[in-house]
C-alpha cells in the first residue's frame, strides 16, 4: 500500500528528496511550492548582469515527478498529520519533509513566484545597474563578493566598493584561501573596505539608480550611483509559528536529530537551511541532507529501520566564483580542508553555476 510523502519546499533539498522518493513504488510524493519552477538561485547574480543568461536559472516543475504531484501553493500550518495551504486546502501526510529554506535580500534570491516576473524584475534592475558608474555593495560575504565579481566581468570599468563591518574576509576559512581572494579582488580593482560601517544608509532604495554620498564610520565618504544589500538571511519557517508541530529556535530554525528527524517525530524530517544543524546554510549541504532523508524514508516505507545519519563537516567548505573564470574555494579532503584554485572553482561552479547538474536532475526540462 502506498503512503503519502509530502515535501514542503521545492528548492535544492526539497526537489532532490522528492525526485529520489518519486522512484519508490511505495511512495506517493506530493511536492508543495508556490513557484512555477525550480530556481537555481546560484545564477541570480549572473542573471542580473547578463539578462540573456537568466532563463538558465529555471527548471519547470511540470513533468519533474514521474508518479508524484506538484501543488503550486504555500504552507501556512503544519501538524503531525499533514499540511494546511494558503488556499485552504488540506493535504494529509504519512511522512513530512520540511524543506522551505531561507530568504535573502534581492537580487541574490528572487522575490516573485513566477518565472516571468523574476526575469522581468532582473531585467529592470539590470537597466538601473547598467547606467551606474560606481556601485556600492554592503556585505563582503560570499554573496557580496560574487556580485562584485559578476559586475566586473561585464563592466570592468565600473568602480565597485564593498563595505563590511567584519575585520577579516571570510573568517573561519584557511588563510591561503583568503589571501588568494584578496589578491583576485585587488586584480579586479574592487575596493574592499573591512572593519567599517556606514553612519546612515543610502538615501536611495537598493537596486535603484541615483547618485548619493554616504559616510563610513572611519569618516571617509563614499559617492556611488547605485547600491545593493548583500546580507540579511531569513529562515522561511513562519508556517510553524503556531507550534502545532514543533517549537523553533529563536532564529527560526527547526531542531533535528542526527537522522534529520524533527525532534519528537519518526515520520517528520527537516532539511536544508531550516534545520538547526551547526553549519553554514548552503545548497550543497541541503542536497546532502536530502540524500540522508531519502534513504531513511525509503527504509521506513520498506519496513526497515532508518539508519542514515548526517554529520556536519569539521571544516567549512565553499566554492566562491568571481565571474565565470575567477574565484576561490575550500573543499574537504582526507587531510583536512584543501584550498582550490580559481580554475577548479570555475570548473565545478563558476562556468555554468550548476546549470548542467540541474538540467540532468530535471530531465532537460
Amino acid at each position: 500500500m502506498s503512503r503519502t510523502v509530502v515535501v514542503i519546499g521545492g528548492g535544492y533539498g526539497g526537489a532532490a528528496v522528492a525526485k529520489a522518493l518519486d522512484a519508490e513504488p511505495e511512495a506517493e510524493v506530493v511536492l508543495i511550492d508556490p513557484r512555477d519552477a525550480f530556481v537555481n538561485t546560484a545564477g541570480s547574480l549572473r542573471a542580473l548582469t547578463q539578462p540573456d543568461w537568466g532563463s538558465n536559472m529555471f527548471f519547470p516543475y511540470t513533468g519533474f515527478l514521474t508518479r508524484g504531484t506538484v501543488i503550486r501553493d504555500r504552507a501556512v500550518s503544519v501538524d503531525p498529520g499533514g499540511v494546511t495551504l494558503a488556499s485552504g486546502r488540506r493535504v494529509e501526510a504519512d511522512y513530512l519533509v520540511l524543506a522551505t529554506g531561507s530568504s535573502y535580500t534581492y537580487p541574490a534570491k528572487p522575490v516573485a513566484d513566477s518565472t516571468e516576473q523574476v526575469l522581468e524584475d532582473l531585467r529592470g534592475t539590470h537597466k538601473e545597474l547598467a547606467g551606474a558608474e560606481h556601485v556600492l555593495i554592503l556585505g563582503a560575504g560570499p554573496v557580496g563578493l560574487e556580485l562584485a565579481g559578476e559586475i566586473k566581468e561585464v563592466w570592468p570599468h565600473k568602480q565597485v566598493t564593498v563595505v563590511d563591518p567584519a575585520e577579516q574576509l571570510l573568517p573561519g576559512f584557511e588563510p591561503e584561501m583568503r589571501q588568494d581572494l584578496h589578491h583576485q579582488l585587488d586584480e579586479l580593482g574592487i575596493d574592499l573596505r573591512l572593519g567599517t560601517t556606514l553612519t546612515a544608509p543610502p538615501a536611495t532604495e537598493p537596486g535603484r539608480a541615483g547618485t548619493f554620498t554616504v559616510t563610513a564610520a572611519d569618516g571617509q565618504e563614499i559617492t556611488a550611483d547605485i547600491w545593493f544589500r548583500a546580507h540579511g538571511v531569513r529562515i522561511n519557517s513562519d508556517y510553524l509559528a503556531d507550534g502545532r508541530l514543533t517549537t523553533r529556535t529563536p532564529r527560526g530554525h527547526v531542531p533535528v536529530t542526527d537522522g534529520l528527524n524533527v525532534r519528537g517525530y519518526e515520520h517528520v524530517y527537516a532539511i536544508g537551511d531550516i534545520t538547526d544543524v551547526p553549519e553554514a546554510k548552503m545548497a550543497g549541504y541541503a542536497m546532502q541532507h536530502a540524500e540522508v532523508v531519502a534513504r531513511n524514508i525509503t527504509a521506513q516505507l520498506r519496513g526497515e529501520p532508518p539508519t542514515a545519519t548526517y554529520q556536519p563537516l569539521p571544516h567549512p567548505m565553499i566554492l566562491l566564483p568571481l565571474g565565470p573564470r575567477g574565484g576561490a574555494g575550500q573543499l574537504p579532503s582526507p587531510d583536512g580542508p584543501a584550498v582550490v584554485t580559481a580554475e577548479t572553482v570555475s570548473a565545478y561552479k563558476g562556468a555554468d553555476l550548476f546549470t548542467g547538474r540541474f538540467t540532468e536532475q530535471f530531465g532537460g526540462a
